[in-house]
């Protein structure tokens, strides 16, 4: 980006574009799930705790690989489950097969729901010859979803933030009003309560992950041990990339 005299914008895309790029090539990769919903595998023994061998960062195999808890009550993202799917939803659903990232297959039977009728557990069964993710009879999934184990989970508040103007050119506003009328009041979304796999418990301000699935995410200063905070970085979607291949369509 060059340095001119008169006054220009920059596609907010454009630097998220080149965050991503970046943070691509070296970010550790970790399941988080910010919108916890329950899971119980009903086929899967009690009591019993499993370590899946999950990749650190599919850039970079110098990285290596680590081990993820695996357990019979697990934490997958609200938004990964339907009791009514809509038509072209893939994820999990009541009767639909779907891949735990790095553990089985599993699928959705019953449901719990609170007083309001809300779903707060969803039962569900699992497949042991699909260890890993891949199923012996070549059979396929149309998708994976993140998840992180109840029993393990680690807590921590994260700071979602977004567009800080709903205008991309802030100065665009009516007469008699300045920038401050383009304040997004949805700039900034606090998760009080996100659970977040246990290699994530010694983090320390300034490190930088990707949640997979989610976004990047950097540890905030305020931090401290066993209150860890995070704040996100740029979601996964890269917006910038569309254009740049519209542009030289």
């Amino acid at each position: 980006m060059g340095v001119i005299q008169p006054d220009c914008i920059i596609e907010l895309a454009m630097l998220e574009h080149f965050e991503r790029e970046d943070l691509n090539k070296w970010s550790p990769r970790l399941m988080a799930v910010l919108n916890p919903l329950k899971v119980v595998i009903d086929n899967y023994p009690e009591g019993k705790t499993e370590e899946m061998e999950a990749v650190n960062n599919p850039e970079d195999e110098s990285a290596g690989k680590r081990k993820v808890p695996f357990s019979r009550e697990l934490y997958i993202e609200q938004d990964d489950f339907r009791e009514v799917p809509p038509k072209g939803y893939f994820r999990l659903s009541p009767g639909k097969e779907v891949r735990l990232r790095y553990g089985y297959f599993i699928t959705a039977q019953n449901v719990v729901k609170n007083s309001a009728g809300e779903v707060i557990e969803v039962h569900c069964t699992y497949d042991p010859a699909t260890h890993g993710g891949n199923a012996p009879d070549g059979r396929k999934v149309k998708s994976t979803i993140h998840w992180v184990s109840a029993a393990h989970a680690i807590h921590a508040e994260v700071r979602v933030y977004d567009n800080l103007f709903s205008n991309p050119d802030p100065n665009d506003v009516p007469d008699g009003q300045d920038f401050t009328a383009n304040l997004n009041p949805n700039s900034l979304e606090v998760v009080p309560n996100a659970k977040l796999e246990p290699s994530l418990q010694n983090s320390r301000p300034g490190d930088r992950y990707q949640f997979e699935r989610l976004g990047y995410f950097c540890v905030d200063t305020d931090s401290k041990p066993g209150k860890l905070v995070f704040n996100r970085t740029v979601a996964l979607k890269d917006t910038w990339a569309k254009v740049e291949k519209k542009q030289k369509a």
